[in-house]
């Protein structure tokens, strides 16, 4: 897959931890209604330790299984050792799946974060470009970086960070509009992704509070991306991806889904989990999603509580028949 080809629908699933794994992705992608669309979507996996890869852990090489229905994805690994995610990157690329490798310099959970990984590197932009350039010249496949604006309101680097990415032959940047200081509080600064936008010549997704139409046309409109990337506000809501892109290819806005549908795409989602990884392990990971699935919803905190009660797949079945008599 070119770069080209990538931002024919520049839209994309951002990674998430716990979230954009195998059974997620099929979803959105079954969910777009656009044939083009639906076969060019690029979609990002849960990111993967480069550590991990590197030692065979079973869970890390799980997760990077991919099917058919989920491609093209990209994977995205994470680490802090030069070798370690160039090789990485060479086991990724030789698994024959993956559309794109992409490297995560701006998770801020304190576990990456304390072994210098994720977004601890945009403290260090020399080593980043080193990992990256290491990465880039291991593999054929087009290469990608997630960023964030800097690792606290002092130290807003992201400009410079974008700079050595491109120096280090990557193919295109994804920039979220917060800091790690910041997590997900506050508003994302899509002025601050403009101004990565205007340093470098490689194409800049845009990521950070993007929810709805108006908002894909504002951040758009701030940053003059190439290509926007959705992460929480697909949580519980696969089919946002495809209103989305449904308004960007032709302007159509599609009303959000009925009480009816939502029901129904629950239960997909829970058939798909529990297909992916078993009826333990996945009515146990679907309690997260259905949790995001009723959020604002009226009697939603009720299911809630059903839900993270629920033991089985027949459990969750009976609560998804109680939501408007399906």
């Amino acid at each position: 897959m070119t770069t080209e080809e990538i931002f024919k629908t520049p839209i994309f699933l951002a990674p998430m931890a716990g979230v954009t794994d195998t059974a997620f992705r099929v979803l959105v992608r079954e969910l777009i209604d656009d044939d083009f669309a639906r076969k060019n979507l690029l979609m990002f996996s849960e990111m993967v330790s480069a550590a991990g890869v590197h030692y065979r852990n079973e869970k890390t090489l799980a997760m990077l299984e991919t099917v058919a229905a989920e491609r093209p994805v990209a994977i995205q690994i994470f680490g802090s050792d030069l070798a370690t995610c160039a090789e990485a990157a060479v086991y990724v690329e030789n698994l024959g799946s993956a559309a794109v490798i992409d490297f995560n310099a701006g998770c801020p959970a304190p576990k990456i974060v304390k072994n210098g990984e994720g977004s601890a590197l945009m403290k260090n932009p020399a080593l980043l470009e080193k990992i990256l350039s290491a990465v880039k010249k291991s593999v054929k496949l087009p290469v990608s970086v997630k960023i964030r604006l800097g690792y606290d309101s002092e130290n807003i680097n992201a400009v410079e960070v974008a700079k050595r990415a491109e120096n280090a032959g990557i193919d295109f940047i994804a920039v979220h509009g917060r800091t790690r200081e910041q997590f997900y509080s506050g508003a994302a600064n899509w002025e601050e992704i403009a101004k990565v936008k205007a340093a470098v010549k490689i194409p800049v997704v845009a990521n950070g509070d993007v929810r709805d139409f108006d908002s894909l046309d504002k951040i758009f409109d701030v940053t003059k991306a190439n290509g926007v990337m959705v992460g929480r506000a697909a949580q519980g809501n696969p089919f946002i991806i495809n209103r989305l892109l449904k308004y960007f290819l032709t302007g159509e806005k599609l009303p959000p889904p009925t009480l009816n549908e939502r029901a129904a795409i629950i239960r997909r989602h829970l058939e798909k989990i529990i297909f992916y990884k078993g009826e333990r392990v996945g009515v146990r990971e679907m309690r997260a999603h259905a949790a995001w699935y009723t959020k604002g919803l009226q009697g939603g905190a009720e299911l809630r509580n059903l839900f993270n009660r629920a033991e089985s797949a027949e459990d969750f079945l009976k609560i998804i028949g109680g939501i408007n008599g399906l």
